[in-house]
């Protein structure tokens, strides 16, 4: 359910926006888009597990957070966040 530490390292540089950028918008939002889809899958195979589905919404609500401070702050970099992402049909 967690992530590796070669997989968060691999979300960081992907994302971020410069070569010491670890705490940007887009690396967090990525992070927590990382964690809630793991959360997703797990919850698929244990639909009663309400305490992770408790926190999948705490991580949703953080992340439709920091996509509303992007957004507010930025257009531009949040357009390109979510359509790589893939978060808006």
């Amino acid at each position: 359910m967690s992530i590796t530490p070669q997989r968060r390292g691999e979300l960081i540089s992907e994302y971020r926006q410069g070569p010491t950028d670890t705490g940007s918008p887009e690396v967090q939002v990525s992070l927590l888009s990382e964690r809630i889809n793991n959360l997703t899958e797990h919850l698929k195979t244990h639909k009663k597990d309400f305490h992770s589905r408790r926190g999948l919404l705490i991580l949703v609500g953080r992340r439709r957070n920091l996509l509303d401070y992007l957004k507010s702050r930025a257009p531009a970099r949040y357009q390109q966040l979510i359509e790589r992402l893939g978060l808006r049909r």
